[in-house]
């Protein structure tokens, strides 16, 4: 049976080894092909790892590095002061091809910088973008494509991102014919920046991409595009607030505590049983099983965890990597782009 290793920024995120351990140990029972290299402040992770049994721990390897970065840093500072940080070393480690992809809870512009800088990019593609699976209301997924990495982007980058988030639904959403669209504030022709509507009339022309046309931000879970492509000022906007609502709403509907009172009680728990069949969908798009956005475009899978993640959610976000390596995304979008020439 063939290994695969993931390097662990262990330090990355809001609240370090006491998430990425307990996610990492549940990545292990589920795979027994999976090998962590963990890296970070081996005071901190090995009374974590010292827990699992003796077969997990033979597939995690402890690299002991003190020093994280700040996250307040500004980003040519925090990138001249990142060697030997466990990002860094994490992403170095898949460079060398110690490991077959890398995951991160650490600050997305940093993760972004180094990951260019010592990761080969894909041929014909300018930027990487941050690429996630989000839910639908119809219980599907749909890509979408940056969520931001690229504040702004020229029509060009636009259209590359369209031809990776189309090879990308192929392969992960299994997908013949991915329907592609822009986001943009409305789907008039005349509607939105030079540059969107610049793409727009470029995708028109692309024989092989099976565009729709623009979509407006009220219809990106509603399940009417397969590829969502973006800048990432607008995709990350819209990814917190949909994250927001889908939260918020939950919360709403979570059993009552015993301290709330006895009318707060009752009218969750009748607004519950009404709505129920919507509860279930919500639960579905709960943002903890889609947390992980990939920066696609560079020739290893690199994937970014939300910096706040619950145990659960980092799991998530490791599993989003593994699936990607197995299925050879960045090979497969590679050979796709290689066609187009």
């Amino acid at each position: 049976m063939t290994s695969l290793t993931i390097a662990l920024d262990v330090m990355g995120g809001d609240f370090g080894p006491r998430i990425t351990i307990p996610a990492a140990q549940r990545a292990l029972e589920h795979n027994p092909r999976l090998h962590f290299l963990l890296f970070g402040h081996q005071a901190e992770i090995a009374p974590l790892t010292d827990r699992l049994d003796s077969e997990l721990q033979s597939r995690v390897q402890i690299i002991h590095t003190e020093k994280t970065l700040n996250s307040d840093l500004p980003f040519l500072q925090a990138i001249r002061q990142s060697k030997g940080s466990s990002m860094r070393l994490a992403i170095e480690a898949v460079a060398k091809g110690e490991a077959q992809g890398c995951v991160s809870g650490g600050n997305t512009g940093l993760l972004m910088g180094l990951a260019k800088q010592l990761i080969e990019p894909l041929p014909n593609i300018d930027r990487p973008a941050l690429t996630s699976l989000i839910p639908t209301m119809n219980g599907k997924s749909s890509v979408m494509l940056d969520l931001g990495a690229n504040v702004e982007a020229d029509s060009k980058l636009l259209c590359q991102f369209a031809e990776m988030g189309n090879i990308f639904a192929q392969v992960m959403l299994d997908l013949v014919f991915p329907r592609l669209s822009l986001l943009n504030i409305g789907t008039e022709e005349n509607k939105g920046s030079p540059q969107t509507r610049e793409a727009h009339q470029q995708l028109k022309l692309t024989n092989h991409l099976n565009y729709q046309g623009f979509i407006e931000g009220d219809k990106l879970m509603n399940g009417i595009a397969d590829v969502i492509i973006c800048d990432g000022f607008s995709g990350n906007i819209a990814l917190k607030t949909m994250e927001g609502a889908a939260k918020n709403i939950l919360s709403f509907f979570k059993k009552p505590t015993e301290e709330s009172n006895l009318c707060r009680q009752t009218k969750r728990l009748l607004l519950r049983a009404i709505f129920y069949r919507y509860y279930r969908k919500l639960q579905q798009i709960n943002p903890d099983r889609h947390n992980g956005a990939t920066l696609l475009g560079l020739s290893s899978v690199v994937v970014k965890s939300h910096g706040g993640a619950s145990n659960n959610a980092f799991f998530y976000a490791i599993d989003h990597a593994i699936s990607q390596i197995e299925h050879k995304i960045p090979e497969r979008i590679s050979r796709g782009l290689e066609k187009l020439e």
